[in-house]
């Protein structure tokens, strides 16, 4: 079913939402010895550094990119999110067209308001999240990209397959 904002697209745009939303997961070649390099995020994490935590998903989105044959995209980590009275950012894409180079995931390590290191599992996600985004343009060539159940549904069994956790019948 799609969200509200569909009615509001125009016919185009609902023809890629509609594409978006069928793509329910990403076939990643060899996602099971992308185990180890998930978890050297957790263990970053853990140790507090930035520079850590940004080399640590740098090397991910990498191998991720190299088993998917798509583009590099460049992982900034930084701080603390910054936030609102709307709320926090937990991560940002920006295509390579807005950065005029090579694409760029930022995520933040800390909370806003706490300054605490972000659980492991919510930091897998937002990191997830935003290479779902690069997948979108760059591996199933679509437009731009949408927040559909079919987008979150890829967010979640990326982060399923890269903890771990996926069965082989999710992965089928």
């Amino acid at each position: 079913m799609p969200f509200s904002y569909y009615d509001r697209l125009s016919a185009a745009r609902q023809r890629t939402y509609r594409k978006s939303d069928g793509i329910r997961r990403v076939a990643v070649p060899g996602i099971d010895a992308l185990v180890p390099v998930a978890r050297a995020v957790e263990s970053s994490l853990a140790g507090g550094s930035r520079a850590e935590v940004e080399r640590a998903c740098q090397a991910l989105v990498d191998a991720l990119n190299a088993r998917l044959s798509t583009p590099a995209v460049r992982v900034r980590v930084l701080e603390r999110r910054p936030a609102d009275a709307g709320g926090e950012l937990q991560g940002l894409y920006e295509p390579d067209e807005v950065t005029a180079g090579t694409a760029r995931i930022t995520v933040w390590m800390r909370t806003a308001r706490r300054e605490q290191v972000v659980k492991f599992r919510t930091f897998l996600r937002t990191l997830a999240h935003e290479v779902c985004h690069h997948l979108d343009y760059e591996l199933y060539r679509l437009p731009e990209t949408f927040h559909t159940e079919g987008f979150y549904a890829r967010e979640s069994a990326l982060v399923k397959d890269l903890v771990g956790e996926a069965t082989e019948g999710e992965r089928t």
